[in-house]
């Protein structure tokens, strides 16, 4: 099956929609460039399709090239018989590939090898075949001191050393054992001796089994991490297994091989080969293939919440143009004020000292209400991080003293804000501006447009995922960079005002070709048309045809350059218009006109119904924004600390994170408290996304409050029965209190070494 074959068939789409989509992308398109403007070649697939066709993809051809590398190997050593070369082509993994190739594989020379070179195969191969005659008596005749074997002891030990490779490199065989086990085993983890006190975090790990095929991402990264710390010993059983009794893993070698227990000389020997295969070799190989595939599984469910969360923030409802006073809430050091305009730009900063230990309660007012005067404050946007209540109770006095009481106060997510005030492209926008006080712009732009505020920030210090530490890297930077493209091309880039740091997220726009943008639009003014793109510098036909419709030029010569109609279908507007009668001004926004039109009137050889359909839709609502409208969360007064919070007490809070066991909540007491799924509706709730987003507003009731773990449970349900939920692990879920703008950095790792090294996170 060939890979576009194959790709089709999982994403059950067909080949036709397939084969489009590979050639678009090996051209050099991007995932939102196609899934928006070239729906008549791949039929429609969206842009999540196309994520996950790009990802698989990519594996299938790296498959190809491995299997294509061993295929050439194998036939320059001349081994390559019609039966390998069919179970080669016929792999679908990696691991099966990897056990096709393991007995040809050059390798440091093995004692199954030095044995082969005495001449002790035919031993080995007879003492299988064989059993019924003595194995010392049969290997009498195979020693030869020259090569090495002194006593027929040492000519068993070499046809032992041969039959155990054998085994362990008999890829049919371990591909039975790792089916076995993907059905029928079990992940056992145990606390290591004397690591109690130590491990304390871990104690409801130190005794727990769960079986392999159902253990969740959260639950499989946790025994992972209790691994690596060395505080847990985490091994896979089969289910069947029985202590003292012959593992079903050496019952498979056994069967595999013809060994069984019939009273003959050579049976004992064999036993104790097949019982050394599977001790030393093989269930070790098996073992860790599988913990891979776990570790895998597990990484790819943690990237997945990761996204979503991201994707939740990113495309969080914007407060829009408005004039905002930011605060960056500190105690010792001042709170860091800002004042931003409606375009974002820095128009004031200030530090003031309400809380201890200086107390400058009316001194700080009085800074914060000339400012909110002299600049027409609307929004006032204050961190969430340390001494955030208090510095909110402080804007709330404010707003009392405030004429016309026209100003509201938001409490803002400030997780990346400290990441942002050091970073390079801080220093740029805002060169004259101490770091300190970065934080607080960066916080109000955040308030005005999320999306716009937190692309210039790694996704991974905005602090939305699960374990995030604890999955490779790379896979999880190319899956949040996917994230990030396809958030801000579909809610659309204004060319006019857009930093470098947004602009470079748009399809077909480089870091560079970004400040390219940037600097003709400072050096010539606002852009008046889309086709002046093409005037800057290195922006090709290419480019342009890539990034031109995700751009919008508000107020400029072409009212269709401010929509999502791309300049190469604005023909197809022309015809429109033509047909109804209508001028440009009059046709967009009229839905009642456009909803009448059929699409099918409006086709050529370009532009088929799936294109023109979106072009009516753009119409109706041109440059029309997909994120929901602004709220805010408002949180209960003299409710700031875990000390203060009761149980049954109903408050309103913002979701921070959303996890498979759960969703994370702000409300406003410095730690965010968990609604487990079991609580998050009155129905069965297997994935909390169909209850909450990251970035919504709900309304919880306290359970429970630990304020020696500083933990607090929450419940969205209306209090009736309970619904029917997996027990299994609850409780156990928690990861690692949410840190708030601290980026953590981690070696680039790939490759596997032993199972230890497994389990340690460590890769070679």
């Amino acid at each position: 099956m060939t890979v576009t074959a194959r790709i089709a068939q999982e994403l059950s789409a067909t080949l036709q929609q397939v084969e489009a989509a590979v050639r678009l992308l090996d051209e050099g398109h991007t995932v939102p460039f196609i899934a928006r403007y070239r729906k008549e070649a791949t039929q429609g697939l969206d842009d999540a399709q196309l994520r996950t066709l790009e990802e698989r993809l990519r594996y299938l051809r790296n498959l190809e090239s491995e299997r294509e590398r061993i295929l050439g190997a194998v036939r320059e050593q001349g081994k390559l018989t019609p039966e390998l070369e069919a179970k080669l082509l016929d792999a679908e993994t990696l691991a099966r590939l990897e056990d096709l190739w393991a007995p040809y594989r050059p390798k440091r020379q093995t004692r199954a090898q030095k044995a082969i070179e005495a001449g002790l195969e035919p031993l080995a191969d007879a003492l299988l075949a064989h059993p019924e005659r003595a194995p010392e008596a049969r290997a009498q005749g195979f020693v030869d001191p020259e090569k090495g074997v002194e006593t027929p002891k040492d000519a068993l030990d070499g046809a032992r050393d041969i039959l155990t490779q054998r085994m362990a490199e008999d890829a049919d065989l371990l591909e039975t054992l790792r089916e076995r086990l993907r059905r029928h085993g079990v992940v056992v983890s145990a606390v290591r001796e004397g690591k109690e006190a130590e491990g304390a975090r871990f104690r409801d790990w130190f005794d727990y089994r769960e079986r392999w095929a159902d253990l969740p991402s959260h639950r499989a990264l946790a025994l992972f991490r209790g691994a690596a710390e060395e505080i847990l010993s985490v091994t896979l059983v089969d289910e069947a297994d029985v202590a003292d009794q012959p593992s079903w893993g050496q019952q498979a070698i056994a069967a595999r091989y013809g060994v069984a227990d019939r009273g003959r000389p050579g049976d004992a020997w064999l036993a104790q080969v097949v019982w050394l295969a599977w001790k030393v070799k093989v269930s070790l190989r098996v073992e860790v293939t599988l913990m891979a595939e776990l570790r895998a599984r597990a990484e790819a469910g943690a990237i997945q919440v990761f996204a979503d969360n991201l994707r939740d923030l990113l495309l969080a409802a914007p407060a829009g143009p408005r004039v905002v006073l930011g605060l960056d809430p500190g105690i010792r050091t001042g709170v860091k004020v800002a004042v931003v305009d409606h375009t974002g730009k820095l128009l004031d900063t200030a530090t003031v000292y309400p809380h201890p230990p200086k107390r400058d309660v009316a001194g700080a007012l009085a800074t914060l209400r000339v400012l909110v005067e002299r600049h027409g404050v609307e929004l006032i946007a204050i961190g969430n991080g340390t001494a955030s209540r208090e510095t909110d109770r402080l804007a709330a006095t404010l707003l009392g003293e405030v004429k016309g009481g026209a100003v509201n106060k938001v409490v803002v997510n400030e997780a990346g804000a400290s990441v942002y005030s050091a970073s390079a492209l801080a220093s740029e926008e805002l060169p004259q501006t101490d770091v300190s006080l970065r934080g607080a712009v960066s916080i109000a732009r955040r308030l005005q447009d999320p999306l716009a505020e937190l692309v210039k920030i790694d996704p991974k210090s905005i602090g939305v995922g699960q374990y995030q530490h604890d999955v490779t890297p790379s896979d999880l930077a190319r899956a949040l960079d996917a994230v990030v493209e396809d958030c801000v091309n579909a809610v659309g880039v204004d060319l006019n005002t857009a930093s470098p740091a947004l602009l470079q997220r748009v399809a077909g726009l480089s870091p560079s070709l970004a400040r390219a943008v940037v600097a003709w639009r400072d050096a010539n003014g606002a852009f008046r048309s889309r086709k002046q793109l093409l005037d800057v510098p290195r922006l090709g036909p290419r480019t342009f045809e890539e990034c031109a419709g995700f751009l919008r030029i508000r107020g400029g010569d072409d009212p269709l350059d401010a929509s999502a109609v791309h300049p190469e279908a604005y023909p197809v507007v022309q015809r429109i218009q033509a047909h109804t009668g209508k001028a440009l001004g009059e046709l967009m926004g009229d839905a009642s006109l456009l909803r009448r039109l059929r699409p099918q009137a409006f086709t050529d050889e370009t532009f088929g119904v799936l294109t023109v359909r979106d072009i009516l839709t753009e119409l109706e609502k041109p440059g029309r924004d997909p994120r929901p409208a602004f709220v805010a969360a408002r949180f209960k007064e003299g409710v700031e600390t875990l000390t203060d919070l009761k149980p049954d007490m109903v408050l309103e809070g913002t979701v921070t994170n959303v996890t498979h066991f759960g969703a994370f909540v702000d409300i406003g007491v410095h730690q965010d408290g968990l609604v487990h799924v079991s609580q998050l509706a009155d129905r069965f709730v297997k994935d909390p996304r169909e209850v909450v987003r990251a970035g919504q507003v709900v309304t919880v009731r306290v359970l429970e409050v630990d304020l020696e773990r500083k933990r607090v449970s929450l419940s969205m349900r209306s209090g009736k029965a309970p619904p029917r939920q997996e027990r299994r692990g609850s409780g156990r879920e928690r990861p690692a209190p949410r840190e708030r703008s601290r980026p953590q950095k981690r070696k680039e790792e790939s490759g596997f070494g032993s199972f230890g090294d497994l389990l340690k996170g460590k890769r070679r």
